[in-house]
């Protein structure tokens, strides 16, 4: 890939950055202020929350992934690892509505997500084709 499709597709995830964190935390806010909690309420809360934490890290995980990767990422692995943001955040969410949460466990959800995480990144690595390599 040059540059240029490089920078076009950051414009895009960005795009998609902000779409998500304007309707993830916007719904939050009119769900907070205009709702009375119910069942509907609480799995939208989920819902928006996992939209709005997916969009917040997605500039921080670009950042991070171009400041210490060595190549650059496909926009599909980034969504992914902002993706499992949200859900880790939803899960301890959850946990802490039941008053379940405490440091071990968060731990150890986060430990096995970012393990999950790593298997896939082994998986892809073991697919990868050099004919292949500058096709994308």
């Amino acid at each position: 890939m040059t540059r240029e499709q490089i920078s076009n597709r950051i414009v895009e995830i960005y795009l998609a950055a902000g779409t998500l964190m304007f309707v993830g935390w916007g719904g939050m806010l009119a769900l907070l202020l205009f709702t009375v909690p119910t069942v509907d309420a609480r799995w939208m809360f989920f819902v928006l929350g996992l939209s709005a934490l997916t969009g917040t890290s997605i500039p921080f995980i670009v950042f991070l992934s171009r400041r210490f990767g060595n190549n650059p990422l496909s926009v599909n692995v980034l969504m992914r690892q902002a993706i499992w943001v949200g859900v880790i955040g939803c899960i301890l969410a959850w946990l802490q509505l039941g008053r379940a949460l405490t440091w071990t466990i968060g731990l150890l959800i986060v430990s096995v997500i970012v393990g999950i995480e790593w298997l896939i990144e082994i998986r892809e690595r073991s697919l990868w084709n050099p004919n292949n390599a500058n096709e994308e």
